[in-house]
């Protein structure tokens, strides 16, 4: 009888041990960083297959970047823009999805939001210790091949052409969200259910943070250094992107240039906006529309956010006037007194 009692005992001891270890192994807290599409990339997730799911995360980003990029001669994106007014271009589903996206967005917005506006940015390079101001007949000559209009897509064969040689795609102002969405299908396939991914600035939040609250995350300070943040919003489950001039810019005696373009005007958009964070469900959709609401402006892209199911806005402009969508007013916290929050 005391024997049994003591292997019962023992029995339990061992059953308590396993499953702290299996609460333990549910709760493994790790993180992954990584320089790619010309950012810094860190993804922090937490779960008993987190270190698994992240290798596959930055496996899946490194493929992205490899297809999309315009920045090496072996990307999809660079075949497609060497065959601009030659031939077709069959291209993977994933580059496909994206320029199809970018392309819809560009419908949305009249054209302010346009991939074709590659051969602007190659004018500029702003980001690239090749910057410099292009002359007004340099822009005036290639402003004919900014037109998303004229991109043709064959959606049974995964092709894409460009009609005009010298025609060009860049997905850089969309790409980052897609890589964002495909992290967050990973970690959710690998049972994640806490993370947050930080793509250069494309944020996305998964489920509660490690105290079952919402993630606190900050809106970066468009006049001061890095993390230095004017406003926290709280979000679970939501992605939050955020454009501004002060990403990447050159400065040029008293004047500095942007390089979020004006597909019109060639130039950088002057819209008198410091700052756009999108929030949404998708980090697609959000990255595209921080972009297309920089160069619209306030009024016009607080409109067409208003427009858009799901999908909220926090835009500040240069007087320190902070604008917000209804629906995201709650959930945001002036933390910086030179910000005012606008009724």
């Amino acid at each position: 009888m005391r024997k049994g009692f003591v292997w019962l005992s023992l029995l339990f001891i061992v059953l308590i041990i396993a499953v702290g270890a299996w609460r333990v192994a549910d709760n493994r807290d790790v993180s992954k960083s990584e320089f790619l599409m010309g950012t810094y990339m860190e993804v922090r997730a937490i779960g008993r297959r987190a270190p698994t799911a992240l290798e596959k995360v930055f496996a899946r980003l490194r493929e992205i970047e490899e297809r999309m990029t315009q920045h090496s001669s072996g990307s999809e994106i660079a075949a497609v823009n060497a065959k601009a007014g030659s031939e077709p271009v069959r291209v993977s589903e994933d580059t496909f999805f994206v320029i199809e996206k970018a392309l819809e967005y560009s419908r949305l917005t009249g054209g302010m939001f346009d991939p074709t506006i590659q051969p602007i940015v190659k004018l500029w390079q702003i980001g690239s210790p090749e910057a410099r101001v292009p002359s007004p007949a340099e822009i005036e000559a290639n402003l004919p091949l900014v037109d998303y209009r004229a991109v043709q897509l064959d959606p049974t064969q995964k092709s894409v052409f460009l009609p005009k040689a010298g025609m060009g795609l860049d997905l850089g102002g969309i790409a980052k969200g897609y890589a964002a969405d495909e992290a967050v299908a990973i970690l959710k396939a690998h049972g994640v259910k806490k993370a947050i991914i930080n793509l250069g600035g494309n944020v996305y939040v998964l489920g509660t943070n490690p105290n079952n609250e919402p993630w606190r995350i900050g809106i970066q300070d468009p006049e001061n250094q890095r993390n230095q943040f004017i406003a926290i919003i709280r979000a679970q489950d939501a992605t939050l992107v955020t454009s501004g001039p002060y990403e990447r810019f050159l400065k040029v005696g008293d004047t500095v240039y942007h390089h979020i373009l004006n597909p019109a005007t060639g130039y950088p958009a002057d819209t008198g906006l410091l700052s756009v964070t999108i929030v949404a469900s998708r980090s697609i959709d959000a990255d595209a529309l921080s972009t297309s609401v920089f160069a619209l402006g306030r009024e016009a892209g607080l409109e067409l956010i208003n427009n858009l199911a799901g999908v909220e806005a926090v835009v500040i402009d240069n007087q320190y006037r902070v604008f917000t969508t209804e629906g995201i007013r709650d959930q945001l916290t002036i933390t910086d007194p030179k910000y005012t929050l606008m009724p």
